[in-house]
C-alpha cells in the first residue's frame, strides 16, 4: 500500500479506524499575543485583551490539520493573525498579511502542498449565538415637580408604553439626575442635586431598580474617587450588562468630561479622566446603539453644542465628533429598534435625531409632540421607546408621553397619569412583558 493514511491508527490494510478523539485540543485557552501552533491540534483563541499572532509549523506535511476557534467572540475587535512561517497560505507567499476578524469565527486549515500551502477547508462564523431577551418595561423617576421642587416619585411603564400612576420612592428626592439600564434587566439612577442647597449641593447618590421595578434605598458611593455630579449622560455598553455615566457638572458648577463605569451588578467605579479631544460639558443625554456600544451627545459648554462622543464596547469614551442637527441642551435619548438610538426635544424644540447602528447621527426631523426641554427617554417593549416629562417654554412642567416606533417615528402627545415634572431620569428594565 503506497501513500500515507493518516487516520489508520493500526497502520494496516483493511478497515481504517478513526483517530480516537479527533484533533488534540489544547486544554488551555490561548490568551497571549503569540502562539506557535502544532499540526494535529485545535486551539481556543481568546483575543479579549489583545490580538493573537499564530505562527504555523515551518515543516508541514500533506494532510496536516490545525483548527482555531474564537473563544470569546472577540476576533472582530482583536484579530487572529496568521504567520505561515515560510510556507504559502492559499497559494500566496508568506509576505502577505493574513488575518481573521469575524465574530465567532472558526478556522480549519489543512496543508495541501508547497504550491498552495495551507488551505482553509472552512472558515465560518458561528451565527447561532445566545441572545439576551429584550427589556420590556421602563421607569421614570425623581425630578423637579415645582412644588415640591425636588421629588422622589417614580412611574413605571408597562410593555405597551403606558405610564403608570405615581409610586413614592425610598430614595432621596433630587433633580437633574440621570438613569440607565444595567445588568440586563435592571436600572440605576445616579447623581443629581438634592434639596436644600441649590446646584452646589450635587450628589453621588445612586438607587438601583430591581427587575420588578422596585427602587432600592440610597447607595452613598462615598468614595472621594467618585465625583459628585448632575446632568451627566448615561448609557449601557458591552455584552454583559455594563453601564457608564459621563460628562455633567460637579459641585463647583464646572463642566466635566470624566466618566464612571458601572459594573453588571450596579457598582459605580472610580472616576476615569476624560480623553483628549472630548469637550467637557453638561446637560447631555446618552443611549445605547449597535448592540454593545453607546453614544452621548449635545449639551452645554456655552453656547449649546451638537457634539457627540461614542462609547466603545469596552467603555472607552471617544473624542468629539462634530454632530449634525440642531445644537441644544437637555434633550432626551433612548435606544430603539434593537440596535439604534434616538435623541429628541431639548432647549424647547421638538427636533429629533436618529442614530444608526454604526453610531452616525442623522440630520434633524421634527416630532409631532410639544417642544420641550429637560425631559427623559427610555426604551420599552423590546424595540420601542418613549419620551416623558420635561418643561415647556410657556406652560411649565408636563407629564406628556410620546411613543417612538421601532422605526424611530415619534408620536403625538399622550397625557399620562404621573406627576408633571422636569429634570427627571428614565431607563429600561425587566425581561418580562
Amino acid at each position: 500500500m503506497s501513500g500515507k493514511i493518516v487516520n489508520n491508527v493500526f497502520r494496516a490494510s483493511g478497515v481504517i479506524a478513526a483517530t480516537p478523539g479527533g484533533l488534540d485540543w489544547s486544554t488551555a485557552v490561548v490568551t497571549g499575543s503569540t502562539l506557535s501552533a502544532s499540526a494535529g491540534k485545535g486551539y481556543f483563541i481568546n483575543t479579549t485583551s489583545n490580538a493573537c499572532t499564530v505562527t504555523l509549523p515551518s515543516s508541514a506535511e500533506i494532510g496536516d490539520q490545525i483548527v482555531f476557534a474564537d473563544y470569546a467572540r472577540t476576533w472582530s475587535t482583536n484579530n487572529l493573525i496568521i504567520d505561515s512561517n515560510g510556507n504559502n497560505f492559499q497559494g500566496e507567499a508568506d509576505t502577505y498579511t493574513v488575518d481573521y476578524d469575524t465574530v465567532g469565527q472558526s478556522l480549519n486549515i489543512v496543508y495541501a502542498d508547497s504550491t498552495k500551502g495551507w488551505l482553509p477547508v472552512s472558515d465560518d462564523a458561528v451565527s447561532d449565538v445566545g441572545v439576551a431577551p429584550a427589556t420590556q418595561r421602563a421607569i421614570f423617576g425623581f425630578g423637579n415637580a415645582g412644588s415640591p421642587a425636588f421629588t422622589g416619585v417614580t412611574n413605571l411603564v408597562n410593555s405597551s408604553g403606558v405610564v403608570q400612576a405615581d409610586v413614592s420612592a425610598v430614595g432621596t428626592a433630587r433633580r437633574q439626575l440621570s438613569a440607565t439600564n444595567f445588568g440586563g434587566d435592571k436600572a440605576i439612577f445616579f447623581g443629581g442635586v438634592v434639596s436644600p442647597g441649590g446646584n452646589a449641593n450635587a450628589s453621588r447618590i445612586s438607587n438601583i431598580v430591581n427587575n420588578s421595578g422596585v427602587v432600592q434605598s440610597d447607595v452613598a458611593n462615598a468614595s472621594g474617587s467618585v465625583t459628585v455630579k448632575y446632568q451627566s449622560g448615561m448609557t449601557t455598553y458591552g455584552s454583559t450588562g455594563q453601564a457608564m455615566s459621563a460628562f455633567g457638572t460637579n459641585s463647583s458648577e464646572a463642566n466635566i468630561s470624566l466618566s464612571n463605569l458601572i459594573s453588571s451588578s450596579g457598582v459605580i467605579a472610580d472616576d476615569v479622566s476624560g480623553v483628549s479631544g472630548a469637550t467637557a460639558r453638561t446637560a447631555v443625554a446618552g443611549a445605547p446603539y449597535g448592540g454593545d456600544k453607546g453614544i452621548i451627545a449635545y449639551g452645554y459648554p456655552d453656547p449649546s453644542t451638537n457634539i457627540s462622543n461614542k462609547i466603545s464596547n469596552t467603555g472607552v469614551v471617544a473624542s468629539d465628533t462634530s454632530g449634525v442637527g440642531t445644537a441644544r441642551v437637555s434633550p432626551g435619548a433612548a435606544g430603539y429598534g434593537t440596535d439604534k438610538a434616538i435623541f429628541a426635544y431639548g432647549e424647547y424644540t421638538n427636533k429629533v435625531n436618529l442614530v444608526s447602528n454604526t453610531g452616525v447621527v442623522a440630520t434633524d426631523t421634527t416630532a409631532s409632540g410639544t417642544a420641550r426641554s429637560i425631559g427623559a427617554g427610555a426604551s420599552y417593549g423590546g424595540d420601542k421607546a418613549l419620551f416623558y416629562g420635561g418643561n415647556t417654554d410657556g406652560s411649565g412642567r408636563i407629564n406628556y408621553a410620546n411613543l417612538v416606533t421601532n422605526q424611530g417615528a415619534v408620536g403625538s402627545d399622550q397625557s399620562a397619569v404621573g406627576t408633571a415634572r422636569s429634570n427627571l431620569g428614565g431607563a429600561t428594565y425587566s425581561y418580562s412583558t
